[in-house]
């Protein structure tokens, strides 16, 4: 009987590949022609792929495994509760509606794409409008016992509520906008030009390849692509792929895109072989994956230890833009802090800003308190209260994220969450390690990518993220790691 499941998680396994390398040609290469008729039929496999999920011989395989789980190991048991869990939330999605909604997102985000470049709102807002019916009606099939986007939330960082949120959501606003505060009144600006040499193309994308085997990105089991909204996918342990986005004139985004999106590969390159072929060769949870992307990109990639040493190597690979420049002054300029439209270029202090806006227009949405229509002027108004910038058009307003194309509403929090995991997660990897800034101005990172790989990576689903953070660090997910984080950080650079 339990091969017989195996087979069967085989197949669906075949089915989300084949999906995955879809999504991920129409997002890389694909003509601009073939968004529609790939759409269709990503929707077509996907809905495959979920008759299998939910079929009859699923269900008994599930009532007669769970019935016997004395007899199973424990990675068996935990895959049979995983379809369990993925089969009760799926059977309750009619099929057909299931299939519409695939294809509709398929196509929704070459849409956006295209809108996104265009500023045209108008072209995008009716597959968001219909995007976000589609959630409302799936959220009342799912159920929730508080708030709907609860259910939302649970899609992607299992057991996570709007209850939970709103208090640590809080904290963290009230502490970031006390330093932001603090920052304004110091009148200390940094040299931010020392970002704004322009590289050429060919030339940042071979630094960024550089840097991602630095950090143990397995090239052979990998590629670096690029595309309009940087990405990771994970088809198999042996094909994990990324991809970045370049600006000419400001080589930081494409090598800071890289080095988050490898810190989500690597992770999904080293889960362990025993999961293969089960439902738990995955990050255990979106909040645990952006914990990782996050942890490399902030604390790694934007602390003085690690310019100490690829300093010298950036000044070498680059002696015309950086030759003559000084390393403190570019360490400084990385950590800017300074409020701005666009949340993947945005400093570590106000992201959270970003995040929160989106948390709190996605839960409007869902619960109906707001529409689609009202969406670029709610925007607007959230972007100038908080952040004191408004938009000059929807491109770099409304329109600058892929997620809501593809549906990912409840997503954003997790971006949030991975921060503060990633500050426990480090504190407890200085406990362990605690000549690891030497390591690091060594450029061993392989350090790193080791106690990662052993306390986080191997483990996929097999534990779950408040499993997780509590074997690795012996407490629960505790935010004043990550303000104090801030704290410690901005004091060094702005002395506030």
């Amino acid at each position: 009987m339990i091969e017989a499941y195996r087979q069967l998680v085989k197949k669906i396994q075949g089915y989300e590949e084949a999906i995955g390398l879809m999504h991920w040609d129409l997002r890389t290469g694909a003509p601009r022609k073939a968004a529609s008729g790939r759409s269709e039929v990503i929707g077509m496999l996907s809905g495959e792929m979920f008759q299998l999920q939910t079929s009859d011989q699923m269900r008994d395989f599930i009532q007669h495994l769970l019935s016997t789980r004395d007899k199973l190991s424990q990675i068996d048991v935990r895959a049979v509760e995983e379809s369990e869990r993925i089969y009760k939330q799926s059977k309750k999605i009619p099929q057909d509606l299931f299939e519409k909604y695939v294809t509709l997102t398929a196509e929704a985000e070459s849409i956006w794409e295209e809108a996104k470049q265009k500023h045209d709102w108008e072209q995008f807002a009716p597959y968001l409008s219909q995007i976000v019916a589609f959630n409302k009606q799936f959220v009342e099939l799912w159920g929730y016992d508080e708030h709907p986007y609860d259910a939302l939330l649970d899609m992607f960082e299992p057991g996570m509520t709007v209850a939970q949120l709103n208090p640590i959501f809080e904290q963290l606003r009230v502490e970031t906008i006390a330093i932001l505060n603090k920052i304004n009144d110091v009148n200390h600006s940094l040299n931010r030009s020392i970002r704004k040499k322009k590289i050429d193309k060919e030339a940042q994308m071979a630094f960024s390849t550089y840097m991602l085997e630095q950090m143990g990105y397995d090239f052979d089991a990998g590629r670096l692509d690029y595309s309009a909204h940087p990405f990771a996918t994970g088809l198999n342990l042996g094909d994990v792929r990324i991809t970045t986005n370049v600006i000419e004139d400001d080589f930081t985004f494409a090598l800071f895109s890289s080095i988050h999106e490898g810190g989500h590969a690597i992770y999904e390159q080293n889960i362990s072989s025993d999961l293969m072929g089960t439902p738990l060769c995955t990050g255990t949870s979106m909040g645990i994956h952006e914990s990782q992307s996050r942890l490399w990109e902030n604390q790694i990639g934007r602390s003085r230890a690690f310019w100490k040493k690829y300093w010298p190597i950036m000044q070498s690979q680059f002696p015309e833009a950086f030759g003559s420049e000084d390393e403190e002054i570019f360490y400084r300029a990385l950590n800017e802090v300074k409020p701005s439209l666009i949340r993947i270029e945005a400093d570590e202090l106000t992201y959270n800003l970003h995040i929160l806006i989106r948390y709190e227009i996605e839960k409007a949405l869902i619960e109906g308190s707001i529409s689609v229509d009202e969406l670029p002027r709610v925007w607007d108004e959230k972007y100038e209260a908080y952040l004191g910038v408004r938009p000059s058009h929807v491109g770099e307003g409304v329109l600058q994220d892929v997620h809501w194309s593809g549906g990912a509403f409840g997503y954003f929090p997790s971006y949030t969450l991975g921060n503060m995991y990633a500050s426990q997660f480090i504190s407890a990897m200085y406990k362990q390690i605690p000549e690891l800034d030497k390591h690091i101005e060594n450029g061993e990172l392989h350090v790193i990518t080791s106690w990662l790989n052993e306390n986080i990576h191997q483990y996929g689903k097999l534990k779950s993220p408040v499993e997780l953070i509590q074997d690795v660090t012996g407490e629960p997910l505790n935010p004043t790691y990550f303000i104090q984080y801030l704290h410690n950080k901005y004091n060094d650079i702005y002395g506030v």
